[in-house]
């Protein structure tokens, strides 16, 4: 099987009008890498390359890439660049079929279901969210490119029935959203973590919603899934047909409940970067591992965050992405990103990025005390109005890194 566009089908574009299905693809093979807008060109030649069994690329058209692959039946993705240039990644057409079927039954995807999809299709996300929805015979709603307060009236006028979409995107559509959306069956997060102030704001938005949050990456495609059941700070249970391994740096396996590296073995996994030097995934023996640390307690997988961004505070490590979840729990914080500086005494110093209501910066600051103790805690809040974002949704952290 290939990707294709079913018979069933309708694309809607930013503007509203309708992207037509073509009749017959026509082969007109080319190794550069397709833009990303505008959007409706891009996806008609990307699910016309992958028809045909060829390769395709959106987005990261650079002369220091390799060409397109070769291969029949492969395409390929890229990261989100939220820690620096964005890495290619190579994929099985078939690691991403398998996981459509599996999420057609978990979100109730079929004939005549409205999906949402939010960003640009270089993003992995919003790629994967069009071709599952065109592949599934579904209806897409391509809204990339309109304001946040635009997407929110498409969303309520077009009575999108899922959602697929990072916490950033949400956060801007919750500041713009005119009124509730009752026709919202599933809101599928990804690209980041759920705290729980927003998960709550979210099902008021969304009173009919079931709002799922999945943890994985490009390289991995869905690695855990939220429920009804899932625990506060987990994300949830090991994605059907995934299995989670938790080990040490030296590669052994840890207990329960223990904190370790996590490793993963699915039929969703990529195959490997387009480019041999790229440091990031690391694929061994069937299981692939992207550098994050977590903890399975029972069946509940919580998450702790990237060993690149573990840092040493007074010789104790410190998990950024940790801190950073615990701070979006503390009132008058909407989003938080936390640097470490480094010091001769300690090691680093932290402090974080904030965009939310600087008058509670001293309650901000004793929690933040009262969790870490004086020393491991940030110790300084820099506040922002605004908060910059990539093209995949994630925050901007080269801009985020220039807030004094």
């Amino acid at each position: 099987m290939r990707f294709a566009w079913h018979t069933k089908a309708w694309v809607f574009l930013p503007d509203g009008t309708a992207l037509l299905r073509p009749d017959v693809y026509v082969d007109s093979a080319s190794s550069t890498p397709l833009a990303d807008r505008p959007i409706g060109p891009a996806l008609l030649a990307a699910i016309t390359a992958a028809s045909l069994g060829r390769s395709f690329r959106i987005g990261l058209n650079g002369s220091n890439l390799e060409p397109l692959s070769g291969k029949r039946d492969v395409f390929e993705t890229q990261t989100s660049g939220s820690t620096g240039t964005p890495r290619v990644i190579v994929r099985r057409q078939q690691s991403w079929l398998t996981s459509f079927a599996v999420n057609a039954k978990l979100f109730d995807i079929g004939f005549g279901t409205k999906v949402g999809v939010l960003g640009r299709l270089s993003q992995s996300l919003c790629l994967y969210a069009a071709i599952e929805t065109l592949s599934l015979g579904a209806d897409l709603y391509l809204l990339d490119g309109k304001r946040p307060d635009r997407q929110a009236e498409s969303l309520l006028q077009n009575e999108i029935a899922v959602l697929y979409a990072t916490p950033s995107q949400m956060l801007q559509i919750m500041a713009s959203a005119p009124s509730p959306m009752p026709g919202l069956r599933y809101l599928v997060i990804g690209g980041g973590r759920l705290d729980q102030g927003l998960a709550t704001q979210l099902a008021a938005l969304f009173p009919n919603a079931l709002i799922r949050q999945f943890y994985g990456a490009a390289e991995t495609s869905f690695i855990t899934l939220s429920d009804c059941t899932t625990p506060p700070n987990s994300v949830g249970r090991a994605y059907p047909g995934v299995e989670i391994i938790i080990k040490t740096s030296e590669g052994q396996p840890v207990q329960s409940g223990n904190l370790g590296q996590i490793w993963v073995k699915s039929p969703y996994l990529a195959e490997s970067y387009l480019m041999p030097a790229d440091q990031g995934a690391i694929w061994k023996n069937g299981y692939i591992s992207v550098g994050e640390w977590g903890r399975l307690i029972g069946q509940d997988f919580y998450l702790e965050g990237r060993g690149q961004r573990m840092v040493t505070v007074a010789d104790q490590n410190v998990f950024l992405d940790a801190v950073e979840a615990y701070l979006c729990t503390c009132q008058g914080v909407i989003q938080a990103f936390v640097l470490a500086e480094p010091d001769s005494k300690r090691g680093h110093i932290l402090r974080a990025i904030v965009q939310g209501d600087a008058t509670y910066e001293v309650v901000i600051l004793q929690k933040l005390r009262q969790e870490y103790g004086t020393l491991k805690a940030p110790r300084r809040l820099s506040f922002r109005a605004d908060w910059p974002l990539l093209p995949s949704g994630k925050p901007d952290v080269a801009t985020l890194r220039q807030t004094p």
